[in-house]
């Protein structure tokens, strides 16, 4: 019993900061799609809502190169979704994952990504670094199947 109790409050102490609010690993690591931005020099605030329809609403953006985003992502559903920034095909491998392990342990707290709890609001703070087309998906099993799929489009900087 002693043992039950202390797994629980372990996991309850690990994920109950995750659930509003976005992840500080990996401070300063550069992906293809950006790295983690500064919340001070965010030059805008993109309000997205997560359903349980599935959807991400807006569905595209459009930000430009160089451009550090704060990201206000509310959840309007009764269960739990998330928003994971990342390439198409990082996100196909994570949702993979994800469904061989529901449990999310291997789910680690990374700066691209936020989980949300019903009702609730979270904050992802990004620069994009790199113009291209990424993606930003629920990874929690089957949402991302369904569908619960964004895009956001980088127009390179303007360097003449």
């Amino acid at each position: 019993m002693f043992r039950q109790l202390a797994v629980a409050l372990v996991f309850f102490a690990w994920a109950h900061p995750a659930l509003a609010q976005g992840h500080a690993g990996h401070q300063g690591k550069e992906a293809a799609f950006g790295r983690q931005g500064d919340p001070k020099k965010a030059t805008r605030t993109v309000s997205i809502d997560m359903s349980d329809a599935m959807r991400f609403t807006p569905a595209e953006l459009v930000v430009k190169q160089g451009e550090t985003v704060r990201f206000r992502v509310k959840n309007s559903g009764k269960v739990l979704h998330e928003m994971v920034l990342g390439t198409m095909q990082e996100l196909k491998e994570h949702a993979e994952t994800m469904k061989k392990n529901p449990d999310g342990a291997h789910h680690g707290h990374e700066p691209n990504m936020v989980h949300v709890a019903p009702g609730k609001t979270g904050t992802l703070v990004w620069q994009f670094t790199r113009a291209g087309e990424f993606n930003y998906g629920c990874l929690i099993p089957g949402h991302f199947e369904a569908g619960m799929i964004g895009r956001v489009r980088v127009a390179p900087s303007d360097t003449k």
